[in-house]
């Protein structure tokens, strides 16, 4: 084991400053490769590993990504929780751009994205009524607080396929719906992380309103990556207050035996080689 906290940096931010003792790790999974190297490192004290979603120089468009080996990867390295950073338009007034939101919940809007690892017989189904760890979660907002930056706790990611965004007949659908906020990649981490039992929190940043908003064709590209490096400052912030505030050690929320009633197959029926393929992930219910 090699980092009980694991991050995941979005448009923006492809590195995470302070590290100590800083290495970098390439790893294989039975689901082929992650999107780069694991950055690992000592932050606060605490064991760390970084990885950027999209790999360094943002190369792997959203629908492209292998989201079971990025999460694999972290669960080979002993991860426990992840703490996942994304860029976000917002779907409503009250989130400006430059403010974080910490969703509770997800509504799905992608078209065949592998987001299980599961199959190839072996049926499982975790339950996700609440898809994100309330406790990660709660401390994700402790330490906005703590770093200064305008976060709020709650409210739903609605995740799109892409990589063009929204029209504006489907933005104001989603905003007819309730949704918070709209990104196009952590609905897949929060399934695949529930399935490995890790704790999972997403922080999604806010760039600017999504083209509902009347305001929305005035910005410019200049001016959201200028808000894509400012929220990557404020996030390098908010991440190394949240690996203060993570307690190492046991833990007791409902993540960490996500699988315990969750299998559904006669565990006689299935086959070797889906046993190898999943044994980090079940391993310790297969007997």
């Amino acid at each position: 084991m090699e980092a009980k906290i694991g991050i995941v940096g979005g448009s923006g931010l492809y590195s995470m400053p302070g590290f100590t003792g800083q290495r970098e790790v390439r790893l294989e999974t039975p689901f082929g490769d992650p999107s780069d190297a694991y950055i690992l490192g000592g932050l606060e004290g605490k064991p760390v590993a970084f990885l950027a979603r999209h790999g360094r120089g943002h190369r792997i468009s959203p629908s492209e990504l292998n989201f079971r080996a990025n999460i694999h990867g972290f669960k080979q390295l002993g991860v426990e929780w992840i703490v996942s950073l994304s860029a976000v338009g917002s779907l409503k007034e009250e989130h400006k751009p430059l403010d974080f939101v910490i969703p509770d919940q997800f509504v799905d809007r992608t078209m065949g994205r592998k987001s299980t690892f599961f199959g190839e017989g072996l049926v499982a189904h975790v339950s996700f009524g609440d898809p994100i760890c309330g406790k990660l979660a709660r401390l994700l907002k402790e330490a906005c607080t703590e770093a200064g930056v305008p976060a709020k706790l709650g409210g739903t990611y609605i995740c799109m396929e892409g990589p063009a965004f929204s029209t504006k007949a489907e933005s104001n659908l989603y905003r007819s719906w309730g949704m918070d906020v709209i990104g196009m990649t952590n609905l897949q981490e929060a399934k695949l992380a529930r399935e490995a039992e890790i704790c999972y929190s997403t922080i999604a940043m806010v760039t600017d309103y999504d083209c509902w908003h009347p305001g929305h064709d005035a910005v410019t590209v200049a001016d959201i990556i200028r808000n894509l490096v400012h929220n990557a400052e404020n996030a390098q912030k908010v991440v190394r207050a949240a690996v203060r505030l993570l307690p190492i050690g046991e833990r007791a929320c409902p993540c960490a035996s996500a699988l315990e009633h969750a299998l559904i197959t006669d565990l006689a029926t299935i086959p070797d080689a889906t046993r190898n393929k999943l044994e980090l992930i079940v391993g310790k219910y297969l007997g």
